[in-house]
């Protein structure tokens, strides 16, 4: 567990030190820009800010925060926040996620999750950006369901839930990609000192992972797939592993990570050492979740590889290949 502690130190010294949370102080970060003014020329400033901020004792006229919101309801026009890329106006219309405005399916305090995180405020959006075959949560993700919320009222239930011993604010779905703008306004809205999770399959786009830089303390990420046959063939998405491998060390270098990898039947070769191998690579100082939940739902019954319960053997000999890597493990 001080391991643990050493490798999260930023989670916990905001939950037992006082630390704040990156949002608020991205709240702090003063900035200037027009809304007339270019796309390119606001990232420029979103950049320069980020490299040089400005915090100011006083919430200021424009923040950071502010100019994520603008540049995140431009990509909303045109919406490319995770690597689908459907550039389509979500304001008439949905992309491959089914998500139009956010819905919450629902939200509690999770006693279920690492515990690390727990007690979590999850806050779960209908709609994502993978379509699994394998889904557990597939009443929520492959279908619009839920209802909208003004941020001011979520941010309301934020404070009540820590008042209730939230330690956390969850933010997940289906995937909690596509309602990025919803988000940052919630977090205007909020000025709770909770550290802020993004819990997420990691498709995202370099855009929206620059919108999470200084919006997210840490990334509850899932990473499924050792190689591009297995994501495509089960979860219909193309470039999984340049694109999640990327996000990965992007979250890492912007935040603290915690990597879930939930072991598939007859996928240890192919995706689970592979994975792993990449981890002890690329992110020597994540700690890592070796998740044995899985189940056959939703379509897995199409598919013979994936169609029946994980066994003990499989989950233990991807156990003890972790801990031959030395991986830290949750």
């Amino acid at each position: 567990m001080n391991e643990i502690h050493s490798l999260l130190s930023r989670y916990f010294s905001i939950l037992e030190n006082g630390g704040s949370p990156v949002f608020l102080q991205t709240k702090y970060n003063s900035v200037t820009f027009n809304i007339s003014d270019s796309t390119n020329h606001l990232w420029n400033i979103h950049e320069k800010s980020l490299q040089k901020p400005h915090i100011c004792d006083q919430i200021p006229v424009q923040s950071l925060l502010d100019l994520k919101i603008e540049l995140a309801d431009r990509i909303f026009e045109n919406c490319h926040f995770c690597e689908r890329k459907c550039n389509v106006n979500r304001k008439e219309t949905t992309g491959a996620c089914g998500v139009q405005e956010a819905k919450i399916a629902s939200e509690f305090i999770h006693l279920g999750e690492e515990s690390i995180l727990i007690p979590s405020y999850t806050i779960f959006f209908s709609g994502c950006t993978f379509h699994c075959m394998f889904c557990q949560n597939w009443d929520i993700s492959q279908r619009s369901c839920g209802y909208p919320f003004l941020p001011s009222v979520v941010a309301k239930m934020i404070t009540k839930k820590q008042q209730q011993g939230a330690i956390n604010v969850n933010w997940v779905g289906g995937d909690p990609t596509p309602n990025i703008p919803f988000i940052l306004k919630v977090l205007k809205e909020s000025n709770d000192p909770l550290p802020q999770i993004w819990n997420s399959n990691m498709y995202c786009s370099l855009k929206t992972m620059q919108l999470l830089n200084g919006v997210m303390d840490l990334y509850l990420t899932d990473f499924k797939y050792g190689n591009d046959v297995c994501a495509e063939e089960l979860s219909k998405v193309t470039d999984y592993s340049t694109i999640v491998q990327r996000n990965h060390i992007l979250a890492a270098q912007q935040g603290e990570i915690l990597i879930r990898h939930l072991v598939l039947p007859n996928h240890l070769a192919c995706c689970s050492q592979p994975i792993l191998e990449r981890i002890k690579k690329h992110l020597p100082r994540a700690p890592v979740n070796i998740m044995a939940q899985y189940r056959p739902e939703y379509q897995a019954h199409q598919q013979a590889m994936i169609n029946r319960q994980l066994t003990t053997l499989e989950y233990q000999q991807v156990l003890k290949l972790a801990k031959d890597l030395d991986i830290v493990l949750v």
